[in-house]
C-alpha cells in the first residue's frame, strides 16, 4: 500500500545537523529566538518548562518527546523565576559537550537530549502541513532511544555517518507522525489521512500521480459525491483536491529535475502532462521559474558545494588552520 507520509519524508531527505545533551540546575531560563529549522528533544530525567511562542506552556517530564516542525521562538526554564538568557543554536557547544543552564556545579534537575535538522530540498512546507506548531508525545521509549542514537552518531566520525543520521531522522519523523492523533492536527495531510474516505483518494493520488485525475474520479475513490468530497477534502487537508494534486506533482517534478539525467519530456510524462510545453507552463506558474532554469540553478549550487578550495582561498579564509 502506498504510504503518502513515508513518500513525503523520503522526498524531503532530512539531514541531521546538530544534536546535544542539555541539563539545568538551580534557577535558570533560556530564550531561543525564532529558528526555522525543525527541532526536537527528549527528556531523560527530571522536569522543566517549555513555553513556545503562541502555544500553551508545557511541563516536561522524563519520557516526554517534543517536536517543533518550524521551531518558533521559545523559552526553556526551571520552575523558579529567572530572567531568560538568549541562546543562539548555531553557536551552541559541540555535540561532545553537554550544554548546562543555571548552576554549573549543582546536581541537574533536568537532563535532555535535543537537536535540530534541515532538509536536503526546499520543500519544508510539505512537513509543516502535517503537524501542529508543537507536538508532545509521552512515555514512548523508542523515541528517546532514537534521539539517543542520533546524539551518539552525530558525535562520532564513523564511515557512513551522514547516511545513518539521515535515516535516523526519517525514522524519528515517521514515528512522531504515527503517534500524532489526526484529530489534534491542524488541516493538512495528517488530518486528511485520518479520514478513511479521504485517505483512499490521497493514496490513489500518490500511487498514480500521472493519471488524468478529475474531481469526479477522486470523489469515486473516496465513495462520496463531488460536492461532499470537495468540501470534506478542503476542510481536512486545507486545500482543494486538485490543488493538492498539483502540489504533489510539482514536488515530484522538482525531485526529478535534480537528477539531471532525465529530459523534460520524460519529467512531464511522469507527473501527468501530455507535453513538455504544458508541463513547463504549469511548473513556471507554480514555482515562479521555468523548469530548465530551476534545474540549472540546482546544478550550479551543487557545483559550488562540490568545488574544491584552492590553497590560496584556504589561506585567505583560514580553512585548514590548526
Amino acid at each position: 500500500m502506498i504510504d503518502p507520509l513515508g513518500e513525503i519524508i523520503g522526498l524531503l531527505r532530512p539531514q541531521a545537523v546538530f544534536t546535544k545533551g542539555i541539563s539545568g540546575a538551580g534557577r535558570w531560563a533560556v530564550r531561543y529566538a525564532d529558528f526555522g529549522h525543525p527541532s526536537f528533544c527528549a527528556v531523560i530525567e527530571g522536569s522543566c518548562r517549555l513555553a513556545v511562542d503562541g502555544e500553551e506552556v508545557l511541563t516536561l517530564v522524563a519520557g516526554d518527546f517534543v517536536l517543533l516542525p518550524t521551531t518558533p521562538g521559545f523559552i526553556l526554564s526551571g520552575f523558579e523565576p529567572a530572567t531568560p538568557v538568549l541562546i543562539t543554536p548555531d553557536l551552541a557547544p559541540s555535540p561532545e559537550t553537554e550544554l548546562r543552564h543555571g548552576d554549573p556545579e549543582g546536581p541537574p534537575t533536568v537532563r535532555l537530549l535535543g537537536g535540530y535538522f534541515t532538509f536536503a530540498v526546499d520543500e519544508a512546507g510539505l512537513l509543516v502541513s502535517l503537524l501542529p506548531t508543537q507536538i508532545r508525545i509521552r512515555d514512548i521509549p523508542r523515541l528517546s532511544t532514537l534521539v539517543r542514537l542520533l546524539t551518539e552518531e552525530s558525535g562520532a566520525q564513523r564511515s557512513g555517518r551522514e547516511l545513518v543520521l539521515g535515516r535516523l531522522v526519517e525514522i524519528l519523523l515517521v514515528e512522531a507522525l504515527r503517534l500524532t492523533p489526526a484529530a489534534d492536527a491542524p488541516a493538512g495531510l495528517l488530518r486528511g489521512l485520518g479520514d478513511n474516505r479521504l485517505a483512499d483518494a490521497i493514496r490513489s493520488i500518490h500511487a498514480e500521480p500521472a493519471r488524468a485525475w478529475t474531481m469526479a474520479r477522486l470523489a469515486r475513490e473516496a465513495g462520496l459525491s463531488r460536492s461532499a468530497f470537495f468540501e470534506r477534502f478542503a476542510r481536512n487537508v486545507g486545500v482543494p483536491p486538485m490543488e493538492y494534486l498539483l502540489g504533489w506533482r510539482m514536488a515530484l517534478a522538482k525531485d526529478l529535475l535534480r537528477r539531471r539525467d532525465i529530459d523534460l519530456a520524460e519529467v512531464a510524462e511522469r507527473v501527468g502532462y501530455g507535453s513538455a510545453s504544458t508541463f513547463s507552463t504549469a511548473f513556471s506558474r507554480h514555482v515562479g521559474q521555468p523548469p530548465g532554469r530551476y534545474a540549472r540553478s540546482l546544478a550550479e549550487r551543487a557545483a559550488a558545494t562540490e568545488r574544491p578550495i584552492s590553497p590560496r582561498s584556504r589561506a585567505r579564509t583560514g580553512r585548514g588552520r590548526r
